[in-house]
C-alpha cells in the first residue's frame, strides 16, 4: 500500500541481514535515551492519574501590535459551553482516526518480515516513536491548552516566525495527505460496487466525502467526535470477529497454500511503514480550547490512544499466527481475502466496509484538526481576520473549514504512493520544532504551571527527543528514492519547507504588523 524503500535482501540472505539489523536495534538498549524512556513509562501512570483539577488560564483579547513576539498571551477561547466540549473518550476516538484508522495498511509488515518480527515491530515502534511524542504532547497540551495546539507551543517558545513555520508545515503536509482518504474510500467502495469505477463516478464520490465531512465539522466538534466513537466501534467489530474465529481455527490453516508474496520489505522497511502508521499524535492538540478539562484529559487521552492503536495493530495478526497460515498470505488488501477464509462472504464484506469507514473517519477527524490552524493564526494576526469567523451556536471556524476543504478537493487527483516521503519529511520537521519548543520552554519558562511534566528536567526533555528525531532522519534517508513530478521527493520536500520562510517574508511585506486592525470582542467573531 505504501511505496517505501526497503532492505534489499533476497530470501537466501534475509535471515543474516535481519540478524544484523536486530543487532543494531539491540545496541540502542544501552543508549541513554532508551533507558530514559523506560523511566518515563514507569513514572507516567503515577503522574497523570494524580493530575490536579485546574481551570484554563484567564482569557485575554489583544491585537498583534500589543503582543511582543517573545511573550505569549493566551488567545480567546472558542467559548463553547461545557456540554459542547470534548470529554475523554470522544477525544480518544478522534485521536485514533487522526493517527491510525485501524489495521488497514499494516499487512505488508507481516508479509515482508514474518509474524515474529512483524509483531515485534508493531510493539517496539510505539515505544521508541509514539511514547516520546505522547509524553511531549502530554506536558505541552496540559500546560498550554490553546486553540492551535502545537502551533501555539512553538509560537510561545520561539516567536511568530517559527510558529508560522510550524503551521505552514502542517497545512502544506495536509495538502499532500488529505487527498489519500477520499481516494481510499472510493477504492474500497469499488470492490463492493464496480459501478463507481467507471468514468468520473469515483471522483464525484470522493468530492462528496469532502463536502459531507466539511458539513459535519461546521455542525460542531461534538458531531465529529461522537461520529468517531461510533465509527471506531463499527470498524473494530470485523477485526474482533477475525481474532475470535482465528482462535477457533487454531492450526487449521497450516496447510493453506499462499502466494509468493508481493513484498520483501524486511525489518527496516517494516519499521518505516510502522512509523508512517503511528504518525499524527499532535493533531488532536489543535482543539485544546474545545476540550473539557484539557489539563487532565490530554495526558490520559494520549496514553489510552497509544494503547488502543497498538492493540488494534497487533491483536489480529497475533490471532492469525495461531492458525498456522503463512506470513506471505499478507499483502496489500489481504484482510478481505483472509476474512473470507475465516467467516465467508459476510465477514469479507464487513472488512471492505470497514475500510470505507476508516477512510471516512480519518478524513473527518483531520478536517477538525487542520481547520483550527488558520483560526489560531488569524487570531494572532498571521492570517487574514476572516478566518476567525465562527458559527454562532457551535463556534466552528466555518471559513477555515470551507477554505481547507476547497484546497483538499482540488488535490483529489494526486497519487497515493508518492506522498509518503513528503509526509514523513514535513511531519518530521514539524515534530522537531515541537520538541525544540519543549526544551526552550523548560529554559525560558521554568515556573510555568505544568499539570503533567516529563521527568528529568531539561536534560530529560532533550533525551526524550533523541530517539524519535533519529528515527525520522533514518526514515527520510531510507525513502529518498521516491519522486514527485519527476523531482526527487526529498528535494521537493526541502523546497516546500523553504517556501514557508518565503511565505512569511511575503506576509511581513504585506502586513508587517499583522492583519488585526482593531481589537474586537470574542462574540463578534461569529459569522
Amino acid at each position: 500500500m505504501l511505496s517505501i524503500a526497503s532492505c534489499e535482501c533476497d530470501d537466501s540472505t534475509l535471515l543474516g541481514c535481519s540478524r544484523q539489523h536486530w543487532k543494531n536495534i539491540q545496541s540502542l538498549a544501552y543508549f541513554y535515551p532508551l533507558r530514559y524512556l523506560i523511566h518515563c513509562i514507569l513514572s507516567f501512570p503515577n503522574q497523570f492519574f494524580r493530575l490536579p483539577r485546574r481551570q484554563p488560564s484567564e482569557l485575554t483579547n489583544t491585537t498583534l501590535e500589543q503582543r511582543p513576539t517573545a511573550v505569549f498571551i493566551s488567545r480567546p477561547s472558542s467559548l463553547l459551553k461545557k456540554s459542547q466540549k470534548l470529554t475523554l473518550w470522544p477525544l480518544v476516538a478522534a485521536t485514533f482516526f487522526m493517527v491510525s484508522g485501524g489495521t488497514y495498511g499494516t499487512e505488508d509488515i507481516i508479509g515482508g518480515s514474518g509474524f515474529a518480527r512483524g509483531i515485534l515491530i508493531l510493539l517496539i515502534t510505539p515505544i521508541l516513536w509514539s511514547l516520546p511524542t505522547s509524553l511531549m504532547i502530554g506536558e505541552l497540551a496540559s500546560a498550554m491548552p490553546e486553540e492551535g495546539g502545537y502551533y501555539a507551543w512553538v509560537r510561545r517558545a520561539m516567536g511568530n516566525m517559527w510558529g508560522f513555520q510550524e503551521a505552514w508545515l502542517s497545512l502544506v503536509a495536509s495538502i499532500f495527505d488529505m487527498a489519500i482518504y477520499p481516494t481510499l474510500f472510493v477504492t474500497y467502495l469499488t470492490k463492493l460496487f464496480p459501478y463507481f469505477s467507471v468514468g468520473h463516478r469515483g471522483v464525484m464520490v470522493a468530492l462528496a466525502i469532502v463536502v459531507v465531512c466539511a458539513a459535519m465539522n461546521i455542525a460542531g466538534i461534538r458531531v465529529v467526535a461522537t461520529t468517531s466513537v461510533w465509527l471506531f466501534v463499527l470498524l473494530s467489530i470485523p477485526f474482533v470477529a477475525i481474532a475470535v474465529l482465528a482462535l477457533l481455527h487454531h492450526g487449521g490453516f497450516a496447510q493453506v497454500a499462499t502466494g509468493g508474496g508481493t513484498t520483501n520489505i524486511g525489518l527496516i522497511g517494516g519499521i518505516l511503514i510502522c512509523m508512517w502508521n503511528y504518525m499524527g499524535w499532535d493533531n488532536a492538540t489543535t482543539v485544546a480550547s474545545e476540550v473539557n478539562h484539557p489539563q487532565r484529559t490530554y495526558p490520559r487521552a494520549m496514553a489510552a490512544a497509544v494503547t488502543i492503536v497498538a492493540v488494534s495493530y497487533t491483536l489480529p495478526f497475533a490471532a492469525m499466527w495461531l492458525t498456522g497460515i503463512g506470513p506471505k498470505a499478507f499483502g496489500e488488501g489481504s484482510w478481505a481475502d483472509i476474512a473470507g477464509m475465516l467467516g465467508g462472504p459476510a465477514l469479507r464484506i464487513a472488512i471492505v466496509g470497514g475500510g470505507m469507514l476508516s477512510a471516512f473517519g480519518m478524513f473527518n477527524a483531520l478536517v477538525m484538526s487542520y481547520s483550527r490552524l488558520p483560526l489560531a493564526m488569524a487570531q494572532d494576526g498571521l492570517m487574514p481576520h476572516v478566518f476567525t469567523k465562527m458559527t454562532p451556536r457551535t463556534r466552528a471556524p466555518w471559513v477555515a473549514i470551507v477554505a481547507c476543504a476547497v484546497a483538499w478537493a482540488m488535490c483529489l487527483g494526486l497519487g497515493f504512493e508518492r506522498l509518503v516521503t513528503i509526509d514523513i519529511l514535513l511531519y518530521g520537521a514539524s515534530l522537531g520544532l515541537e520538541f525544540v519548543a519543549l526544551i526552550v520552554l523548560r529554559i525560558k519558562a521554568p515556573d510555568m504551571p505544568r499539570p503533567y511534566k516529563v521527568p528529568g528536567g531539561t536534560l530529560g526533555a532533550i533525551a526524550l527527543s533523541i530517539v524519535p528525531i533519529s528515527l525520522l532522519g533514518f526514515s527520510i534517508v531510507q525513502s529518498k528514492g521516491e519522486t514527485v513530478a519527476g523531482m526527487n521527493a526529498l528535494y521537493f520536500g526541502l523546497l516546500v519547507i523553504a517556501s514557508g520562510f518565503a511565505a512569511y517574508g511575503i506576509k511581513l511585506l504585506l502586513k508587517p504588523t499583522g492583519w488585526f486592525v482593531q481589537s474586537v470582542k470574542p462574540e463578534s467573531n461569529a459569522a
